[in-house]
């Protein structure tokens, strides 16, 4: 069985295709490089470059390399430029997504995991967030994993494909520092920066109803992550039909104070937080249920928060030599 995997160059995307690898799974990237980097693609997988919007290349790839899975991970990710761009980010996440299904299922591929994200949960004012906790997003780009996960169990409904939509929590960490997250656009990321640029980490808000004040989330290393999707591959290849709607957390969650703590600890640095008004839309309090997935695909976290700021921080270094603490 060979396995697509769309943003196979992302940083999710390079630590699915590593841990499918690994597991023996023939894969090949599809990607279209406008984040993702070519470079993470390991010798001898195949690289496709081209948009989801493609629908003749994504037919002759399919076809070409004899594709009998897809992981779709292919799309634009961030919040505030969601708000900013949200037909750019219907176009790309969704109408993206429809001609990737169509061309798969008319190729007659029987297995498809997709890419969704706990924003499409908005701001649930619940102690453990379950797959039954009512979906209402806050941004387009949430609603644009919300309506892909509509669009894929339609397809799925319609014809026979298994599938299954995984919604992530908050990742970070790294495989290796080759593999490490370039973006600032997350918690740990956004405090690197600050201690490099010699500027204290920044609290959005310390009023909010949780122990310490701070927003609580629920972290899962980029590791796990990727193992979950083997399993979650595994498992539509092992039973096809199967409909599965999933969170990919830890259940366990870690404040902000908590994080910027633990990083200032782990890398050398001690500078005390700044405190500034609340961002409009930050629920206080996300935190996974992650029992589906263990009984569903037998898959759980194996990472803690340690790992992942630890492995974040050496992919830092790698990139910014004048941040290490001698």
């Amino acid at each position: 069985m060979t396995w697509l995997i769309t943003g196979g160059a992302g940083y999710i995307g390079a630590h699915v295709v590593e841990a499918m690898t690994e597991a023996g799974e023939p894969t090949v990237v599809y990607d279209d490089l406008s984040t993702g980097i070519a470079e993470r693609v390991p010798d001898g997988v195949p690289l496709v470059t081209g948009s989801t919007l493609d629908a003749g290349l994504l037919r002759r790839t399919l076809a070409g390399h004899k594709i009998t899975g897809v992981v779709h991970l292919a799309a634009k990710k961030q919040v505030g430029e969601s708000v900013e761009l949200p037909l750019h980010y219907y176009r790309e996440n969704v109408e993206g997504l429809r001609v990737l299904l169509e061309a798969v299922t008319a190729a007659g591929v029987p297995t498809f995991v997709f890419s969704s994200s706990a924003a499409v949960y908005g701001m649930p004012d619940v102690d453990l967030v379950t797959e039954e906790t009512p979906c209402e997003p806050m941004s387009p780009y949430g609603e644009t994993k919300l309506a892909g996960e509509w669009l894929v169990r339609a397809t799925g409904r319609a014809t026979g494909l298994s599938t299954a939509c995984l919604r992530y929590f908050n990742v970070a960490g790294a495989a290796r520092p080759e593999l490490a997250d370039v973006g600032v656009f997350n918690l740990i990321p956004m405090v690197f920066e600050r201690l490099t640029d010699n500027a204290p980490p920044r609290i959005f808000g310390d009023d909010y109803a949780t122990p310490d004040g701070t927003c609580v989330r629920d972290y899962i290393h980029v590791v796990d992550l990727a193992e979950a999707h083997v399993a979650a591959a595994r498992a539509l290849r092992a039973d096809p039909g199967r409909d599965l709607t999933l969170n990919i957390g830890r259940g366990e969650g870690v404040s902000v104070r908590e994080m910027i703590d633990s990083v200032n600890a782990l890398t050398g640095y001690d500078r005390h937080p700044t405190v500034t008004p609340r961002r409009p839309g930050d629920p206080a309090r996300v935190v996974a249920s992650a029992d589906r997935a263990a009984t569903e695909l037998g898959w759980k976290a194996k990472h803690d928060v340690q790992d992942m700021i630890t492995s974040a921080w050496e992919g830092w270094v790698r990139r910014h030599p004048g941040a290490a603490r001698h």
